[in-house]
């Protein structure tokens, strides 16, 4: 069974290609660096709440749709 921190970074990284965002969009849009939304995706990082509601905001999905 997957954690919940690797269905996070699937899931980013689905929404965000979905959306036909580069990692350099979507960190424009949420306010964070290109090299903390890559380790994000790769799991290297788990984001504090703000920034995942920033993400989700960005990406234009609820927050807990990137949790599931």
């Amino acid at each position: 069974m997957a954690s919940l921190a690797d269905k996070f970074s699937v899931n980013l990284r689905n929404e965000r290609l979905r959306r036909k965002y580069s990692q350099e969009a979507l960190a424009a849009k949420a306010g964070l660096s290109v090299s903390y939304i890559s380790m994000l995706e790769r799991g290297q990082r788990t984001p504090p709440l703000d920034t995942l509601e920033s993400l989700a905001k960005a990406l234009t999905v609820s927050a807990t749709s990137l949790l599931q």
